[in-house]
């Protein structure tokens, strides 16, 4: 070959490199200028109740295996009552969020609510006839007046889990997985007698359980945070937490819903090791609606 050719050739391979060099180092430094992802903040105890409405479908029943826990008060209000150790019973209900007459938690708080699915099983423990005044936290029910209750005896505990498999991010999943709720039974049961519009949340179900219409009825559970013992919650999760408290009011629907059949993670450290579940909804049994006890409000 011609050596003219040849230098020509070499020129041109030369100034090749220089310009994938300089590509090479034009697109590092892009990519070294592009922010990482944002975590997602932890919403205030006072977001995360306020908005927090769980729609409790029965399921059909499932008996997890033998499994006793301990577990102990963590809201203010009810830090005096000793821990129990309970055995868990039989699955009852699955609760899931839903939003009540299109009404929208504000974010963060919505991105950790539309996770948080809890499974209740049936539990027996000691009475404690405890008075307490409940004042309503959502919007819609602020102002209807205070009411003066008895809580009695546990019926259920309802603890967090995941459905089909669908894993939330890590920040929500580090708040959710930490909610564990313990229904007594309340006297007396007076009626909400309200009529609301009830839409999924979940990503789970927003395209198979449409909006529907409910009448809510009688209150019949308070459920209240606890704390299983070997379950480390982390300070600024504890601190939210341990303001969730839900009344549960029976519901009707005039609604045909579809039968779905899930199947249940537990989510929690303490629980994680337990077999997942198969869930089937056979309808909408509760509304359970957040609340304060004694003028005792979670923090903003």
């Amino acid at each position: 070959m011609d050596r003219a050719v040849i230098g020509i050739h070499g020129r041109r391979k030369s100034t090749l490199r220089r310009i994938v060099s300089a590509s090479a180092a034009v697109l590092s430094v892009v990519f070294l200028c592009v922010p990482p992802a944002t975590a997602l903040a932890l919403p205030t105890p006072k977001d995360l109740t306020a908005f927090l409405d769980l729609e409790c479908f029965k399921t059909n029943p499932y008996q997890p295996p033998a499994t006793t826990l301990t577990l102990r008060h963590i809201n203010p209000v009810l830090a005096n009552l000793p821990p129990e150790t309970v055995t868990l019973g039989q699955r009852e209900q699955l609760c899931v969020p839903v939003a009540k007459n299109n009404q929208m938690a504000p974010s963060p708080a919505i991105d950790f609510i539309k996770y948080i699915d809890l499974a209740c099983y049936k539990i027996s423990g000691a009475t404690v006839t405890t008075g307490l005044v409940l004042s309503h936290l959502n919007p819609l029910f602020q102002t209807l007046p205070r009411t003066q209750i008895s809580m009695n005896t546990p019926q259920q505990l309802c603890v967090p889990v995941i459905k089909n498999n669908v894993v939330p991010p890590a920040e929500v999943l580090s708040l959710v997985s930490h909610i564990d709720l313990k229904c007594y039974g309340i006297t007396p049961n007076t009626s909400l007698n309200a009529q609301l519009s009830l839409r999924q949340l979940n990503p789970v179900l927003t395209s198979t359980i449409p909006t529907h219409s409910v009448q809510v009825l009688y209150a019949r559970q308070l459920c209240v945070p606890v704390q299983k013992a070997g379950d480390n919650i982390p300070a600024e999760v504890f601190n939210i937490v341990r303001w969730i408290d839900l009344e549960k009011f029976d519901l009707t629907t005039s609604v045909v819903l579809p039968t779905v059949t899930l199947t249940l993670r537990h989510i929690n450290p303490v629980l994680a090791g337990l077999p997942a579940e198969q869930a089937t909804l056979t309808g909408p049994s509760q509304l359970a609606l957040p609340v304060a006890k004694n003028g005792n409000l979670p923090p903003g």
